[in-house]
């Protein structure tokens, strides 16, 4: 989905008081984030996300009930249109410094602290996402490396569901990085609520390692989440295979960008070439 597909399922949803072509595009990844006025609408990229955008939806509310500081619904339905899902959102306030590590660790601290919702959160099936996204990208990807990702998401699948966790099993955010937090007038909330799971608290904790092991996030900021958090996810033996199963992932979304990005394709090779390798230290840069 490029943006003007986006804008045309955003103008035959008609949830805007003005023109769609008036909305400024914010994000287009698997889901275009359109903004105008007080609103802000996500157009998925295809049907199968339509599940997802429902339960955002039921997140955000419940996290309201909560107490806990994240994004809002507008409307509290999601619609399908042309066979995209779109869900409408209050808009954010501009705006006042760059997220933290330490604002997201005191949200995840907050999240982890709640029971259960009322309604049923899915298992964080990190690996769920890779056998489209390896479809997404055809024969932009080498048919040996989606060959090479889909046996490592077989291999890191069956190691995951055998871990034994150090922190109790609940509700988890599924995404947690600071790009995933916007600190307001009112200070930090969490945005994109999409991959909210109840599973193992530590997938929240093993993204940040892996943004100092791989992305380059220096160590006294990686410091200052442990800290905020009160406890470092590579204390746990099972941090290698979250942190595997989440790297696999990660290969495989940029490989969907790259039919049409070939920097996206650069980057997936990268990323490959590197697990082939064994090198967790070859630096990878956020698409």
């Amino acid at each position: 989905m490029d943006e003007a597909r986006a804008r045309e399922v955003l103008a035959a949803a008609d949830v805007l008081p003005g023109p769609a072509r008036d909305a400024r595009l914010l994000a287009l990844g698997e889901n275009a984030v359109f903004v105008t006025g007080d609103l802000a609408v996500k157009v998925g990229r295809d049907a199968e996300l339509l599940d997802r955008a429902r339960r955002e939806l039921n997140v955000a509310a419940w996290l309201q009930e909560a107490g806990v500081p994240a994004v809002r619904a507008a409307e509290p339905k999601a619609l399908l249109v042309e066979g995209h899902p779109v869900t409408v959102w209050h808009r954010l306030s501009d705006p006042v410094r760059p997220a933290e590590p330490q604002d997201l660790a005191e949200l995840l601290r907050s999240v982890h602290a709640l029971p259960s919702p009322g309604f049923t959160l899915p298992p964080r099936e990190l690996l769920d996402g890779v056998e489209r996204w390896l479809r997404l990208a055809g024969d932009a990807v080498d048919p040996a490396d989606a060959a090479y990702l889909r046996e490592r998401r077989d291999g890191f699948a069956t190691a995951a569901a055998a871990l034994t966790p150090q922190l109790p099993p609940g509700p988890i955010h599924g995404d947690a990085l600071p790009r995933n937090v916007h600190v307001g007038p009112d200070g930090p909330v969490l945005v994109d609520l999409e991959t909210f799971s109840g599973d193992l608290r530590e997938h929240d904790l093993v993204v940040m390692a892996l943004s100092h092991d791989r992305y380059g996030l220096p160590t006294e900021a990686y410091e200052s989440f442990t800290e905020a958090y009160g406890w470092d996810v590579r204390e746990w033996e099972g941090c290698s295979v979250l942190r595997g199963a989440r790297e696999t992932a990660s290969c495989a979304w940029v490989a969907q960008h790259a039919p049409s990005n070939p920097k996206a394709r650069e980057e997936f090779e990268r990323r490959v070439g590197s697990l082939r390798d064994g090198d967790e230290k070859v630096r990878w840069f956020p698409f």
